[in-house]
């Protein structure tokens, strides 16, 4: 009985277009990445050891198994009690996933 207003949620927000990814310019999220998170996170390509150990690597996080844009976008939206609390624009999150997803592919703008 509980799965029914779950289901109806998840159907009208996929109809509503409210699911539709927005595309980022991977190459301004590599800047902000060099200018905001590399000073905790291995932000370059190929890059596994961070500045701050407990911080994962960016082409990690790219390569964990079922990281999506959506995963990426409600990570960079929550707060975290081990990071700064940085508020990126909308066009900033969206630029910072697309880099994030290029390190995946190897076609990263670095």
């Amino acid at each position: 009985m509980k799965l029914i207003p779950i289901t109806i949620l998840v159907s009208l927000t996929l109809m509503s277009g409210a699911g539709a990814q927005e595309t980022g310019d991977a190459k301004k999220g590599a800047k902000l990445a060099l200018t905001v998170c590399a000073q905790c996170h291995a932000v370059g390509p190929g890059l596994t050891r961070s500045p701050d150990p407990m911080a994962p690597g960016f082409a990690g996080v790219a390569a964990w198994p079922g990281m999506t844009d959506r995963a990426l976008r409600v990570w960079l939206q929550s707060s975290h009690p081990t990071m700064p609390n940085f508020v990126l624009s909308r066009s900033e999150r969206n630029n910072l996933v697309a880099y994030i997803l290029s390190l995946r592919s190897g076609s990263s703008p670095m």
